[in-house]
Formats: C-alpha cells, structure tokens, sequence
C-alpha cells in the first residue's frame, strides 16, 4: 500500500490535473513573480540559499584532486540537476505568499510533514540517481577520448579539451549528452514538486503531468530552461557566489510557472 500511495498518491487511483497552454510572456510574467517574492525578504532566502555557493566552492575544491579534475565541470553543470530538490523549500514560501499565509524562513522546513513526503522524496532520489549516472557517462566519455590518466592541473585540462581534436569532441558530445539529461529533467520535473506540495498525487501522476505540461507547451518550457541554463552560468561566476540569488529567485518562479500551466482542482 505505502508504494501504491507513492506512486499514485493518497486517492484510488491516478490523478491527471488539467493543462493550460502559457506564452513566452508567461514565462517572464513567473520570473517576475519569483523576484518579488524574493525581495519580500531576501536576507531570509540569501541565509537559507548560502547552501548553493557553499557547495559549488565545495565541489570545486574536491574536483581539484588530481584523479576529479576532469569531472569538474560535469559536477558543475550536473548540480543543477538537483537544483529542484533544493528548492522545494521556496516553492512553500511562494505558495503561502500567494494565499496569504505567513511566510517566516522555517516553512522552509514544512515539507518534512507533507502528505506527499514520500513521493517527493521517491523523486529527489530519481534526481540522484540520474546526477551519478551523467558523472558515470562523462567519465567514461572522458577517459574513452583521453585515457585513464587524467589531467594534472586546470591549464593541462583547458588545454585538452580546446586545442585538441579529442577536445573538442569531448565539448561537443559531452554538452549533447549533457543537454539529453537535461531534457529528460525538465520535462518531468518542471512542475512535479510543486504539484505535490499542493496536492498528494504520487510521484507517477507528478512525473506524468509535468511531461504534459511540457508536450502542451513546448517553447515556453524550452525558454523556461534556457533562462535557468543562463542563471546558473551567471550566477557561478565569480566562484558560485551569485546563486545565492540566482537560484532562489528561480525557485520562486517555477512556483508560478506550475500555476500558470496547471489547473488543480478536486477529484482531478
């Protein structure tokens, strides 16, 4: 019963919300919102956010061991992966703004006692699991192009991979093999997680109407990913410090960018 409950949530059977279609000037419109709700108390979101940053600077201080250096930017770029994990807890800080709730930072932690504690964590694992297997693949790519010994030092890496023929095919491939996972995390969890802050469907119903939403609305939700690809480049710059704003600001937005594209009614 526990894993039916996971999979298809708290009713009888699966739920199936209905979809709206959204513009581009949707997208913006959500990002607009995530702003505001971020500056109703940013020093909150900076303190609580300060997890971001300080676990780029880790992963780049871990990455720089010899035997890591190569999978520093796979680790870099496959962390946004787990961003929707995250930033859950902003997603609870929008949605009791939006009802006029209060929105002190240890809602935050609210989610701890969600109905649908289960299937959120049921998907936070599949977000991990999909995180080691890109690390797995950019490896095997890695050492498939150059060997199994690695490069010694990051100018010995930059060096590798843009002024030489197996580099390149390391950038081009690696970044189309990156771009397939990060299409397949989008699509299925554009709106997963705050569906099921809202409502207990299960982790199948989730999944399944975030790849709706997506199917209905394509170049919105290809735009919604370009944005937070271009967010978390600028805000890893200088040593990952900006996405301490950058990533609430774009927890907040997907917030509204779920109640933009799904309707959430009883019994559906």
């Amino acid at each position: 019963m526990t894993a039916f409950h996971v999979m298809a949530g708290s009713g009888a059977g699966l739920a199936h919300p209905d979809i709206r279609r959204i513009g581009v000037a949707d997208v913006f419109d959500a990002l607009r919102l995530g702003w505001q709700d971020f500056n109703a108390k940013p020093s909150h979101y900076v303190f609580l956010c300060l997890i971001y940053p300080i676990a780029g600077v880790v992963l780049a201080t871990w990455s720089s061991g010899v035997n890591m250096l190569p999978l520093l930017y796979p680790l870099a770029s496959g962390f946004a992966l787990l961003g929707p994990v995250a930033a859950i807890g902003l997603y609870e800080i929008s949605r009791r703004r939006e009802i006029g709730m209060d929105t002190s930072w240890r809602h935050v932690f609210a989610v701890r006692r969600s109905p649908a504690l289960a299937s959120i964590l049921g998907l936070a694992f599949m977000l991990v699991v999909l995180f080691v297997v890109w690390l797995v693949v950019a490896q095997a790519l890695y050492m498939k192009l150059f060997g199994d010994v690695p490069a010694t030092s990051l100018s010995q890496l930059a060096h590798q991979v843009f002024a030489t023929e197996q580099g390149w095919s390391l950038f081009l491939v690696g970044n189309a093999v990156g771009f397939v996972f990060a299409v397949i995390v989008l699509s299925t969890v554009v709106v997963s997680f705050p569906l099921l802050l809202e409502r207990d469907v299960g982790a199948v119903a989730a999944i399944e109407t975030s790849v709706r939403a997506t199917l209905a609305n394509p170049v919105p939700v290809a735009v919604w990913g370009l944005i937070v690809a271009a967010g978390l480049v600028i805000g890893s710059i200088p040593v990952f410090v900006g996405l301490a704003v950058i990533m609430p600001i774009l927890g907040h937005a997907t917030w509204h960018l779920y109640r933009k594209m799904v309707v959430v009614t009883k019994g559906k």
